[in-house]
């Protein structure tokens, strides 16, 4: 398998990016809305890795397998479902377990790149 490189993924215009539409589990209004560059993924979509970018809004997030990101600009609000949250912002790495469930609220569009294995 070859390496692959995606080249000043925060420099990639957003007209550049594939339209992944709404967030699955929204919580009120704004709905967010994704889009994003796959950089690889699995044939069975086991693993993946790419950039993404979320427009403001809440919704519930359920995690279901390890997750790692690299927050390039925007700021986020991860609260689990006991209560602890993480305030992120650009220049911040998070990395959430399989199993993690709660709400994530975008406050500024995010970019990110991330890994999910």
């Amino acid at each position: 398998m070859a390496a692959k490189l995606l080249k000043r993924p925060a420099a990639i215009a957003d007209g550049e990016l594939t339209d992944w539409g709404p967030v699955a589990q929204p919580a009120g209004q704004p709905v967010s809305r994704t889009r994003g560059r796959l950089l690889h993924r699995d044939d069975d979509g086991a693993n993946e890795a790419g950039l993404w970018v979320c427009t403001p809004g809440v919704w519930r997030c359920e995690v279901e397998r390890d997750e790692f990101c690299q927050f390039l600009a925007g700021r986020c609000v991860y609260t689990d479902d006991n209560g602890q949250r993480l305030e992120i912002e650009a220049g911040d790495a998070a990395f959430f377990p399989a199993g993690w469930s709660g709400t994530c609220q975008v406050l500024e569009t995010v970019r990110k790149t991330y890994m999910i294995r």
